[in-house]
């Protein structure tokens, strides 16, 4: 017998070789009908592969990311047997389950997919999944491994085979499929219930453009065919926020190739917006202590190779700018917190400076490839609300709440409620990723983990997600459609004040070493507000908001009062628009609806012979007629409860 320790401390015995399926049923029938994989003892298995010792169990469903996941990668194992099926001859690259779905990248010989064959493909998938193939795990060795694949003369599957160790190689079986797989995998294809097909991609084997290009199939699977729909429907409407699709109709960024890629540049209205933003944030920083600094857009090579950014970066960033002197090189400035140690280090400091905040809306640079750009989401330049504290061992806790409290209230005044706190920490199994000793890691992670217990937040633990010179905790926010996006960030850092040999006298009257924390609640500026215009739909805060009001002088010949209009509601802040051209009402009510701009001010005989405005907001439809006083108050009131 072996005991199991399942997540709410129960010990269940059962005898060795107990599945997580038959934990499931010996718990509720209706969890074993959605379990999809378990955790034992931290190792994600199969929902039918045997426990042979105690351990603790966690058994996933779809409602876990884990779930999913071993959904999503079963699922495409169930594609590749459509395919073969279908298509007699095709090879196999990998197959993994993605963020929404899965791909598999495919060599289908001769044959061109086009999107005709998708829904055949989907048909066969549904097909086979009826058939309740159980998902069978089987370890083979390395010899048996290449034979299986050579005689299917699947040069993909044997190159893989080639680079594993003997000993180590598993087989999986659903149906007339086999494929090289480590695993885990839901128990059978009957959860399957709906498919489909999203569309076809050139991949290069490996990513590789030197060798072969194989079509990528991307598609996504649901438990339930309602989800898929909701799905589908859900993707509609994505794209009518897509923040490119708005920014341009918004008139908010643009990009220009003579410019270059990935470098946005921010039209008046999105500028407004952006200053908005940040002048949140830099008063938000003032009541907190922070000191504003600004920093060079480039650095010498030698500040990046003292931080380390060099080494981990350098040949994926933008290349050295070589200067007339022998000898001399600068990079664009990928990062802002080695300006900031150097700007710590600069003269002597005590203890009783500490802690000391320095905050910079600092523009960095880092060249990412021509296919991963996106929009505003991923660029080339952009700006980051960095903040560094440099403070004592003691301070490091009170400053870290301090920070999470800031970060809090920034997403919260942002609209973003439904949001979780990742505690981001070291891969164990990969110590070469990281610089700086374990003392120095232990005491950092141990300020995060204690820190957030203290505050009762809510939070997930991911390893190996760390920055390179330290843990984090990483603000995880979902949007109006329920899209989870990676905001905010802390970090505390005992390595680059080591790196940078940063002192400070201490009450002893001896140097000491001082703690760095880092600090973006936005994170970077363009990512943020591609987030918030989707997450809106470009219906932003009243307080966020270019232009506030639009008036609408129902004929030309009110022009002059609406304009009378726009200048007064001036004096109080309130920014807005005339619409001075010769359109009906209702056209100008219209297009005025497509600019996003929530108040419309109508202008005729009645309001100008009783001194008032007609109301309109967006979404709400007519507040009716009320003077400008009143109007003043509607404004004032709703940006303060915004």
């Amino acid at each position: 017998m072996i005991q199991i320790t399942l997540p709410d401390g129960s010990i269940r015995q059962y005898e060795a070789g107990v599945t997580p399926m038959d934990i499931a049923l010996s718990i509720s029938e209706g969890l074993a009908r959605n379990v999809l994989s378990a955790s034992v003892n931290g190792e994600t298995y199969d929902a039918g592969r045997p426990i042979t010792t105690d351990a603790t169990v966690k058994l996933f469903t779809w409602n876990d990311k884990e779930g999913k996941q071993t959904f999503w990668h079963s699922s495409a194992h169930l594609l590749a047997e459509a395919l073969e099926a279908l298509y007699p001859g095709t090879k196999f690259g990998i197959g993994p389950a993605i963020e929404t779905g899965f791909y598999y990248d495919v060599d289908t010989g001769d044959i061109t997919l086009t999107p005709a064959d998708m829904p055949k493909i989907e048909e066969k998938m549904l097909e086979l999944a009826r058939n309740k193939s159980v998902y069978q795990r089987r370890n083979v060795s390395k010899a048996e491994a290449m034979e299986y694949f050579t005689g299917k003369g699947d040069e993909y599957k044997i190159e893989l085979i080639n680079e594993l160790q003997d000993g180590t190689i598993t087989f999986y079986q659903q149906g007339n499929f086999v494929d090289l797989c480590k695993g885990p995998h839901i128990y059978d294809t009957s959860s399957i219930k709906a498919a489909k097909i999203m569309n076809f991609a050139g991949a290069y084997w490996r990513g590789d453009e030197k060798r072969k290009m194989m079509t990528r199939i991307y598609a996504v699977t649901f438990p339930k065919q309602k989800e898929l729909t909701e799905y589908l429907e859900l993707l509609e409407e994505a794209k009518k926020r897509d923040h490119r699709k708005l920014g341009a109709e918004l008139e908010l960024f643009m990009f220009s190739e003579k410019v270059g890629s990935g470098l946005p540049m921010w039209l008046p209205k999105g500028t407004q917006l952006r200053e908005r933003l940040q002048n949140f944030l830099r008063a938000e920083q003032e009541k907190s202590g922070y000191q504003m600094v600004v920093t060079p857009h480039i650095g010498h090579k030698v500040l990046y190779e003292t931080s380390g950014h060099y080494a981990k970066y350098g040949a994926d960033s933008f290349q050295p700018i070589k200067t007339p002197r022998e000898g001399e090189e600068f990079l664009l400035k990928p990062m802002n917190c080695p300006h900031h140690c150097e700007i710590f280090g600069h003269k002597p400091r005590s203890y009783k400076e500490l802690p000391l905040r320095i905050g910079e809306f600092g523009t960095v640079y880092r060249y990412e490839q021509t296919g991963e750009l996106h929009g505003l989401s991923r660029v080339r330049g952009f700006t980051q609300d960095d903040a560094h504290i440099f403070c004592t061992q003691d301070q490091v806790k009170g400053e870290f709440l301090s920070v999470l409290a800031l970060t809090t209230k920034v997403i919260k005044k942002m609209g973003f409620d439904n949001f979780t706190a990742q505690i981001s920490l070291r891969d164990p199994n990969t110590p070469d990723k990281y610089i700086g000793s374990d003392e120095n890691w232990n005491a950092a992670e141990h300020a995060i983990i204690s820190a957030t217990q203290e505050v009762d937040l809510v939070t997930t633990t991911a390893y190996g997600e760390a920055a390179f010179y330290g843990p984090k905790l990483d603000f995880m926010i979902k949007d109006a459609l329920g899209r989870s996006w990676q905001l905010g960030t802390i970090q505390v850092d005992y390595n680059l004040p080591e790196r940078f040999q940063l002192e400070y006298i201490g009450s002893d009257n001896k140097a000491h070493r001082p703690v760095m924390i880092h600090r973006a609640p936005f994170g970077s500026m363009e990512r943020f507000i591609s987030i918030l215009i989707e997450h809106t739909a470009g219906k932003f805060p009243l307080w966020l908001t270019p232009d506030q009001f639009m008036v609408l002088p129902v004929s030309e010949r009110f022009n002059d009062y609406a304009k009378g209009i726009q200048t007064e509601l001036a004096r109080y802040d309130i920014r807005g628009l005339v619409d001075e051209r010769n359109e009906s009402i209702g056209k100008k009510i219209r297009d005025t609806e497509l600019k996003r701009i929530p108040y419309m001010l109508i202008i005729g005989d009645k309001e100008v012979e009783q001194n008032t405005i007609s109301v309109r907001r967006q979404g709400q439809g007519d507040l009716g007629s009320m003077t400008l006083d009143a109007f003043v108050k509607v404004v004032e009131t709703e940006i303060a409860e915004g």
